[in-house]
């Protein structure tokens, strides 16, 4: 990895940082035409460095780490907005995740994103649907290391996405850790895996799709060994499966096993994976699946190209905020008052406000009150809890979080979220959003232009000198928020 593409405005990035191996994929997008510029695939094996307390390994970091270092050096040149990392099953399962992607980001230069299981398979159909594009109804099928995703779609639509926790890593860790293969452990290894899976059974039932494709790892690597042994032309069938199974148990070990095509960096993890698409094929009634080209790599690419068209009209997320305020029933026109009004303040004290972070304040405003369908005490604990653990198109785990400690801070005590307050980008939009609550506080439209500055630590609210004693319930609220401010030490609030 010490030879760097040509440095160029028009290259994107993806980083998917994935249970068994971390991929690196550089490409041009014209159209509808796709470019792979460079493609690096490193057998990392992080999943396999989750202990018995969920905890990553030492050992298995610095392995990640070391990867993503180089992959860093890859990116040299690109803008910082071109680029994507993700990081899927094991990092939401890593209970000292963050410890993680603290060094990490450090190494690569760049944020690492966690994403939920829906999410991940999401960008791995929107992967597929672009570089084999099909009208056909469909299930795409990706095995990874700890976790599998099963997606229905037709053209570009997923219509159904879910994520299944059992990976090749993790089934072939519980049942093949001593790399003994035999017919009790592959019988074993089907029931868990059929165990996992048997709820798909009616959601992706073979009524539902037409054709049935494989992406990514798992998938790409059994094609080949079937192909390098003419048991068929690559597609994978019931009766091919049979038969590798049946060369696992003549070899009795992975160390002893030998066959053509079977990488060694595969070797590890090839009997869950066989297992897993055995009782897949027979479990779904799939008489073939073929291997795609598209993946997750591929889809995140697609994905932040779109973010970031003008206006972002097909980022996901702005339907996926739309959505959730229809069914949390949230008051539309409050909404919009209050992000309307963060806005404006927030532009006051950020000069030259970063886009993500300003939409990721308007969607804070857009959410901050989903916590009323449970009850209106404390609505704002109950927002923040449910904007933290939903599946939301185009969101990553980090930025979910984000938003829900900003609809946690929008009021009362700041000691929640006292933790936080140190990073500054949050620490605006805070401030913004819970003036913004306040001065929208009677649900209707703020009469003047209240006006925000900044002068290092100090904050300045200046109201319009039309203000009378009709305000004095906002001045009240304004002097409380000023109080709470003072008592942080963070900042000091004056009022003018």
């Amino acid at each position: 990895m010490t030879t760097r593409p040509a440095p160029g405005h028009d290259i994107w990035a993806s980083i998917d940082i994935g249970s068994n191996s971390f991929r690196l994929e550089l490409a041009r997008l014209s159209g509808e035409r796709y470019q792979r510029i460079r493609y690096i695939k490193e057998s990392v094996r992080l999943g396999a460095g989750l202990d018995d307390e969920g905890l990553l390994t030492e050992e298995a970091m610095q392995r990640g780490l070391a990867c993503l270092q180089g992959f860093g050096e890859q990116l040299a040149g690109i803008p910082a907005r071109r680029i994507r990392a993700v990081a899927t099953q094991t990092l939401r399962e890593a209970r000292n995740r963050n410890a993680f992607l603290a060094r990490a980001e450090a190494v690569l230069g760049h944020p690492v994103e966690v994403i939920s299981g829906r999410e991940e398979a999401r960008l791995i159909y929107a992967g597929v649907a672009r570089l084999q594009p099909s009208d056909k109804p469909r299930l795409v099928i990706d095995i990874g290391g700890r976790s599998t995703e099963m997606i229905l779609g037709r053209a570009a639509k997923p219509r159904r996405a879910e994520s299944f926790g059992v990976g090749s890593v993790g089934l072939s860790m519980r049942f093949f850790a001593d790399g003994r293969y035999t017919a009790d452990a592959f019988r074993a290894a089907q029931v868990a895996a059929g165990a996992e899976l048997e709820e798909a059974l009616t959601l992706f039932r073979p009524a539902l799709w037409r054709e049935a494709l494989g992406s990514s790892g798992t998938v790409g690597a059994v094609s080949q060994i079937l192909a390098a042994n003419g048991q068929t032309d690559g597609r994978i069938t019931p009766a091919a499966l049979r038969w590798c199974i049946e060369q696992c148990l003549a070899a009795g070990s992975q160390d002893r096993l030998q066959v053509a095509g079977l990488k060694d960096d595969r070797r590890p993890v090839v009997a869950g994976g066989l297992c897993i698409l055995y009782t897949l094929l027979t479990q779904f009634g799939i008489p073939e699946l073929l291997p795609t080209k598209g993946a997750l790599r591929q889809g995140v690419i697609f994905d932040l190209a779109e973010r970031l068209q003008p206006g972002a009209a097909r980022d996901p997320r702005a339907a996926s905020v739309a959505e959730l305020q229809r069914r949390f029933g949230v008051d539309l026109a409050q909404a919009d008052r209050v992000a309307a009004q963060a806005e404006a303040l927030y532009r006051g004290i950020a000069a030259r406000p970063a886009p993500e972070l300003l939409r990721e304040l308007r969607w804070a405003a857009a959410l901050h009150e989903v916590g009323m369908l449970v009850s209106h005490h404390d609505h704002h604990r109950h927002s923040a809890y449910v904007i933290a653990h939903m599946d939301a198109a185009g969101f990553s785990t980090n930025q979910l979080q984000r938003l829900s400690t900003l609809a946690l801070g929008q009021r009362g005590g700041l000691r929640k979220i006292e933790g936080q307050l140190a990073d500054a980008g949050l620490l605006e939009q805070l401030v913004a959003l819970r003036l913004a609550v306040i001065l929208c506080h009677a649900r209707t439209t703020v009469t003047g232009t209240p006006k925000l500055a900044r002068d290092g630590k100090r904050l300045t609210l200046r109201c319009p000198r039309s203000w009378s004693d009709g305000q004095a319930r906002t001045r009240f609220l304004l002097k409380e928020e000023a109080e709470a401010w003072q008592r942080s030490g963070v900042l000091e609030l004056l009022l003018a």
